[in-house]
């Protein structure tokens, strides 16, 4: 078996798939006609980060491996497909396509239809998960046909007759990570119990509904005038020069592997009373602005905006860009302005609800006064479901960080023909390590820039964890010792 995901991508890579063979998975909620409405905040988001990145957009998708344990009752392919037609009756997300209109894109969920589920044979029980990577992979891997598809393909691998795996991918203009975790989560149920419960939680045409009352367009102004305040004042963009030859594909990945960055992050968090989530925002973006000669940090989080109880479990895009601001004192240390970053990170979370349109007229409104676009081109990712508290129990001893050390590695994650951005960091847990992976446009972050980046925030967070931290003015955002890629 494969131990970890780094490992299974690069297995699956070279791993055959054999061609399948397509099942229908059949629902049917009622016979109306489609029923259309605009599209959402965060979905408008979305759609207009695809069209920036159009074609490459298939970046954008998600996707997720359920294994399918067999516990005495075998699942075989009638019962998963019935299981997948269950699951769009649930989820009206999945049951929407796009339709155009004048300017943006209107949504239409429709009632009844068919989605086609391929169906994979793994020769061997020991392959089936590899087989399920590398079919995840192969969903994936091209853009979605936003107007004439359903937003989910999915793929069965099979071994013995019975569904070993079920591998997803999902559109992110139907719903965002969070959602993506509500859908497994329901799959599960319906495959084992045939339920999952009571009534899914509400429907992004309600929540459409929601955001263009008073009410709602009230609270996006209060989240634009966040934005106002600092984009009259911020640098124009974080990395402004071009500093080498861009590679081919130009925007390539980067991932740490490491357990002493959780760890760290983890201690940092506990002895300063904020969350882990925020400590990571916080070195990247003080990293970031280090690397660029900025002495404000600026990032752009991505906010999941499920602050409600009625909006914790919707399936549907709610995440968009909040604004993170952090003034910077270089002869502090990184823990010094802890405090501040932390109610720098609660502002950006309450900044990332709003009408895209309206932020669009405001971003040309400042763009016209200061004479220059302002666009950070820094974003932050932390794709953990929820933002948890630090894991409790002693704190890791310095002796102990570094002996975790040794375990980290960095690696190639594959590349990009065009993504709207030059550094976009994304957060991710596996095992007991952080995943961080930085995407990064290599005219301006060529990839050994990025290597180093990524080894200079688990040095930052470990050197903050066993007191052995330096002024911010010492940091250069870059480390000299980059960890051995593992082959």
């Amino acid at each position: 078996m494969v131990e970890d995901e780094s490992a299974r991508a690069r297995v699956a890579a070279r791993t055959p798939v054999a061609a399948p063979y397509e099942v229908p998975a059949p629902f049917a909620v009622s016979a109306d006609d489609p029923v259309r409405a605009p599209l959402t905040w965060g979905q408008r988001a979305i759609w207009q980060a695809i069209r920036r990145t159009a074609p490459s957009d298939h970046y954008f998708n998600m996707t997720r491996v359920l294994p399918i344990a067999d516990r005495g009752h075998p699942v075989d392919v009638t019962r998963a497909s019935a299981a997948l037609g269950r699951l769009m009756e649930r989820h009206d997300a999945l049951r929407t396509r796009l339709v155009p209109a004048d300017g943006e894109p209107l949504q239409a969920r429709h009632s009844v239809g068919t989605l086609p589920v391929e169906v994979f044979e793994a020769a061997l029980i020991e392959d089936a998960d590899t087989v399920a990577a590398a079919v995840a992979e192969r969903l994936g891997a091209t853009r979605f046909d936003y107007f004439d598809a359903w937003p989910i393909r999915v793929g069965l691998v099979v071994h013995g007759g019975r569904v070993r795996y079920i591998a997803l991918a999902l559109c992110h203009v139907a719903t965002d990570g969070h959602g993506v975790e509500v859908l497994v989560r329901d799959l599960r149920l319906l495959i084992r119990r045939g339920s999952a419960g009571g009534p899914a939680a509400g429907a992004p045409l309600d929540l459409a509904h929601e955001q263009s009352t008073t009410t709602g367009l009230r609270r996006g102004e209060s989240a634009l005038a966040h934005w106002e305040t600092h984009y009259r004042r911020i640098a124009p963009t974080v990395f402004a020069d071009v500093v080498a030859e861009p590679a081919a594909p130009r925007f390539r990945t980067v991932r740490l592997v490491s357990p002493a960055l959780a760890r760290a992050a983890d201690a940092v968090a506990l002895r300063h009373r904020v969350s882990p989530s925020a400590v990571l925002l916080a070195g990247a973006a003080v990293l970031a602005a280090r690397a660029g000669g900025r002495d404000t940090a600026v990032m752009l989080p991505i906010v999941a905006n499920r602050f409600r109880a009625d909006s914790r479990d919707l399936v549907t895009t709610l995440s968009q860009e909040g604004l993170f601001v952090l003034d910077l004192d270089l002869d502090a240390r990184f823990t010094d302005l802890l405090p501040a970053a932390w109610r720098a990170s609660l502002r950006a979370y309450r900044s990332a609800g709003y009408d895209p349109d309206r932020w669009n007229a405001l971003m040309s409104r400042i763009t016209a006064e200061r004479g220059t676009p302002i666009r950070p081109f820094c974003c932050f990712n932390d794709m953990r479901l929820v933002d948890r508290p630090p894991e409790p129990g002693p704190e890791p001893t310095a002796a102990e960080l570094d002996v975790a050390r040794t375990r980290s590695r960095v690696e190639p994650a594959g590349g990009h023909e065009f993504i709207a951005c030059r550094y976009c960091l994304h957060v991710v847990a596996e095992g007991d390590a952080l995943v961080v992976s930085v995407t990064g446009d290599t005219a301006y972050l060529p990839v050994h820039a990025l290597e180093a980046h990524l080894v200079a925030l688990e040095d930052l967070l470990v050197r903050a964890a066993a007191g052995r931290e330096v002024p911010i003015g010492a940091l250069t955002g870059f480390a000299e010792r980059v960890a051995e890629p593992v082959a």
